[in-house]
């Protein structure tokens, strides 16, 4: 027996493998959204997505976080027909109306209301001691931010006015545990959470629930929102992606989704700056966008209004581009684990 052979079969940890042999690390399965540039900004690339492990979205009130966690839900539970979500409601501002909006099938979404960190880290870890690797299963908590300690709650009931040091504690003791059962199960989970502003010169915002959410997340978003306008009426917002931190992409990049009243979301914002910035696309007069054919440098079609730009008949011949794809990676996506797959991103 080698020594190789001998110090595998004197462990006792389930699941030790040679390192080259291990599933652990083999190439994930991205569910990839119908908002390309929500896949580049989980990924880097066109043809990723959402991927198992903690994923926080924080922001202020009304910033696009739990809409993106319901797309997500969406593409999880369409992808696997076998798929359940398990939905953390602390909020219950998600009725089964606003998820039958998005197409949901809220026959395979178990809705678990929650009172408070340890009602949540209690059932949580219950819940996934029982998934079984190969069982589709993701999560969704909404929110982490609006939930207080058992502590908190003792104290209020007490009438004790003091400050309450055990929630982040707490908050940290739930993710170290959860982390390695959605790595080693490929659960994804989503954290609706809230930030608040640091005390300095040039405040910047920070992350609510304290370091044990950064150290545990694979993806941090931090989301902000800026006004879209017709002359002086508002027409709709985009909601900035702001890459704290991610295993995936560069950290700092803003990648922006716009949401107008008439139509929604739509789901080819935030490529046009990637197509001029790419020269798959140009402005040949201010407000207009052509399409260029990169291997002949020759325009393509008519000149387009941003607004007509956002078809399947404009995007798919440059989604199909392999230069394109490239232009994308290199532009987010950082070394390591590569998250492409040879996807069809041509309109369904």
């Amino acid at each position: 027996m080698s020594l190789l052979d001998k110090m595998l079969k004197a462990g006792s940890v389930k699941g030790s493998s040679v390192l080259s042999k291990s599933n652990f690390f083999q190439a994930k399965d991205p569910i990839k959204t119908d908002l390309p540039i929500v896949n580049i900004a989980f990924s880097g690339s066109l043809n990723g997505g959402l991927i198992p492990g903690l994923t926080v979205l924080a922001g202020v009130s009304k910033s696009f976080k739990t809409l993106l966690g319901l797309y997500c839900m969406k593409a999880y539970l369409d992808k696997y027909k076998d798929g359940v979500a398990i939905l953390y409601d602390s909020e219950y501002g998600i009725t089964p109306d606003y998820l039958e909006s998005f197409d949901i099938d809220i026959d395979r979404v178990i809705h678990v209301p929650l009172e408070d960190i340890e009602q949540l880290k209690f059932d949580l870890t219950r819940r996934l001691d029982e998934v079984s690797k190969g069982d589709r299963v993701m999560i969704m908590i909404d929110s982490i931010g609006n939930l207080a300690s058992k502590k908190e709650l003792e104290d209020a009931l007490n009438e004790k006015g003091v400050a309450d040091m055990s929630r982040a504690k707490a908050l940290k003791g739930l993710f170290r545990m959860a982390t390695p059962y959605l790595r080693m199960k490929n659960i994804p989970m989503l954290a609706i959470n809230h930030t608040y502003k640091e005390i300095g010169l040039f405040p910047k915002d920070i992350v609510s629930g304290g370091t044990g959410i950064m150290y545990s997340a694979d993806n941090v978003w931090i989301l902000g929102r800026r006004q879209n306008k017709t002359g002086t009426e508002v027409t709709g917002y985009d909601f900035v992606i702001n890459v704290e931190k991610s295993r995936y992409v560069r950290e700092k990049s803003k990648i922006p989704v716009s949401v107008s009243w008439d139509g929604g979301v739509q789901r080819y914002s935030g490529l046009l700056d990637l197509g001029i910035a790419g020269g798959f696309v140009i402005k040949p007069s201010n407000g207009w966008y052509v399409r260029v054919d990169k291997s002949t440098g020759e325009m393509v079609g008519g000149k387009l209004r941003e607004k007509e730009t956002m078809t399947p008949e404009f995007w798919d011949p440059i989604f199909k581009d392999t230069d394109f794809k490239e232009f994308v990676r290199s532009s987010y996506q950082i070394g390591g684990e590569s998250m492409d797959l040879d996807l069809d991103l041509e309109s369904e």
